[in-house]
């Protein structure tokens, strides 16, 4: 399967890989551009295969696949769906939905973080099975717009805007425009309690940085760089599981004990990783041009 560097797909063997370089050390692990791209994403199985659907804090549930993240935040007066990912995969959210003992027709709203089909293709899908209005971040207006799986087109119910709030049921979740991986890249921020405490989740949007950087892509990534680090966190989450460690966390789920979704220390790390790959690509661009 060959991935495509703008944005994941499945066609195999449509276009040549793109250069694999530069190479980051991170934690005593070697990253490559690619090799964040198929840790990511891995294969198609991993894309469309149903994880076990599980709870992730208070309100907030895990509805994804292996390698692409769906979120499902439960409120008295409806839900709110988070990635509708994949048009293929939208059957196994609802699935995971009802296997946790809700309604997927109860999904009031359906947000995301960025307009690449393997986290929004399936919007237009939701919404004719739910009736959800769709809220999108107008710099992803655009690049929405072109998706359209067979032909449908995409649903958009409301524009947001940078530090727009969305709220249901007593529930609130912050929209943070963290632009770089797309122009719209939304990090949704939200609290939720446990325990009797209160923690900061963050809905963190990937910080993969594309190939080549321009000038204006390099000025939102600055930027992103620097709110997202800025974000109370205790909660860390993604738009791919592998960028919280899913796998790893969900292991320690099954045998019980703390919950180790909640994790401050790690909720940097995968910004540091991305933002260290960021200036290895930038400094490489910059040499070859001179």
């Amino acid at each position: 399967m060959v991935l495509a560097w703008g944005a994941a797909t499945t066609h195999a063997q449509t276009a040549p890989k793109p250069p694999d370089h530069p190479a980051i050390t991170f934690q005593g692990h070697t990253y490559t551009p690619r090799s964040i791209v198929e840790r990511n994403m891995r294969s198609e199985a991993d894309q469309t295969g149903q994880f076990p659907p599980h709870k992730i804090i208070g309100n907030i549930y895990y509805v994804g696949t292996h390698t692409l993240s769906s979120f499902l935040i439960v409120t008295p007066q409806g839900n709110i769906l988070i990635d509708s990912t994949w048009e293929r995969n939208v059957r196994t959210i609802e699935k995971s939905v009802k296997q946790l003992g809700f309604k997927f027709s109860d999904v009031k709203i359906l947000l995301a973080n960025h307009a690449h089909g393997d986290h929004q293709e399936g919007d237009a899908l939701v919404k004719e099975l739910t009736g959800a209005q769709v809220m999108v971040m107008a710099e992803d207006v655009p690049a929405l717009k072109a998706i359209k799986p067979g032909g449908k087109e995409h649903p958009i119910d409301k524009v947001l805007h940078d530090g727009d709030t969305v709220k249901l049921g007593g529930t609130t979740l912050v929209a943070h425009l963290t632009a770089g991986h797309t122009r719209g890249c939304t990090t949704w921020t939200t609290t939720a309690q446990e325990g009797g405490k209160t923690y900061n989740v963050v809905f963190g949007c990937s910080l993969r940085s594309p190939v080549p950087l321009t000038p204006p892509i390099v000025a939102e990534f600055n930027r992103s760089f620097k709110v997202v680090r800025a974000l109370p966190c205790d909660v860390l989450l993604g738009d791919h599981p592998a960028e919280y460690n899913l796998d790893e966390k969900y292991a320690k789920v099954r045998k019980g004990g703390p919950n180790p979704f909640i994790d401050a220390a790690s909720c940097r790390q995968e910004a540091d990783m991305e933002e260290a790959m960021f200036h290895a690509i930038l400094n490489e661009q910059q040499k070859s041009a001179r």
